[in-house]
């Protein structure tokens, strides 16, 4: 199957905490980094997740925000520092290419949300995903 969704971090589940009806899921990238993932209990069922389980965290590039400063202070869980090595500007949204890991993520920003930030290609960022802005697939 292929999809569109650009950001497919290989990695491997260490722990699973279901909920009633939402399970926390977390992944170690295959960098070093830690993710977590918010899916529903039944998916997380259904794919069969459990500490060793392989998967591919699935992260649209809409869904990445950046950061060029401190983080403290935010509910996002996931926070991963890279360094930007791509950007293509556009009349209204910038995509920025992003280095995390051994990994690499695309995150789709406005313009003028890219101009602000001062990026340029060897930016020290972090990339910001909610954790319900996850999906995971099992490889």
């Amino acid at each position: 199957m292929s999809l569109s969704i650009r950001n497919q971090l290989p990695g491997t589940v260490t722990a699973v905490t279901p909920g009633e009806a939402m399970a926390t899921v977390r992944v170690r990238l295959t960098g070093g980094q830690d993710l977590t993932a918010a899916i529903t209990r039944e998916a997380a069922d259904d794919l069969g997740l459990s500490a060793g389980s392989a998967v591919r965290a699935l992260v649209k590039s809409t869904e990445v925000s950046l950061a060029t400063g401190r983080t403290d202070g935010l509910s996002i869980r996931n926070r991963l520092p890279g360094a930007v090595t791509r950007i293509t500007l556009g009349e209204a949204m910038a995509a920025v290419r992003v280095t995390v890991g051994d990994a690499e993520l695309t995150a789709v920003i406005t313009k003028e949300a890219a101009e602000e930030l001062g990026l340029f290609v060897g930016s020290d960022v972090v990339a910001l995903i909610k954790s319900t802005e996850i999906a995971l697939a099992t490889t």
